[in-house]
């Protein structure tokens, strides 16, 4: 994500600028600045939001689907590795090319010794 050089509450504190800018002066401009501009601004960003909104909605939804599918595709592996150990043994070379780590090539737990 990239940084972002606005404060998260902008169109807030936008509001609140153009409520106090009513009350200071109306004519009030600064420049081309004026407050038609800043609401234009401010109206424009409301059908932004709501697309990002339902964009992120969308997004959950699609990682929702992948996750589903990749617990199947998880649980099939499983059990083709568990397949491979039933028919060839967990210390099988067809184990080892599916995936899993032969007996024989596992690390021995190394025990320490208790300081005495």
């Amino acid at each position: 994500m990239s940084r972002k050089y606005y404060p998260s509450n902008v169109i807030e504190r936008a509001q609140n600028v153009l409520v106090g800018w009513s009350q200071v002066s109306t004519a009030l401009a600064f420049g081309t600045l004026n407050s038609a501009a800043l609401t234009a601004d401010v109206t424009a960003a409301a059908p932004i939001e709501a697309e990002i909104s339902k964009l992120e909605k969308q997004l959950a939804d699609k990682r929702n689907q992948r996750d589903v599918l990749y617990v199947e595709v998880w649980d099939k592996v499983k059990r083709v590795r568990a397949g491979v150990k039933a028919n060839y043994g967990d210390d099988s070379q067809q184990y080892k090319m599916v995936g899993g780590t032969r007996t024989s090539e596992r690390k021995n737990p190394c025990r320490t010794a208790v300081p005495g």
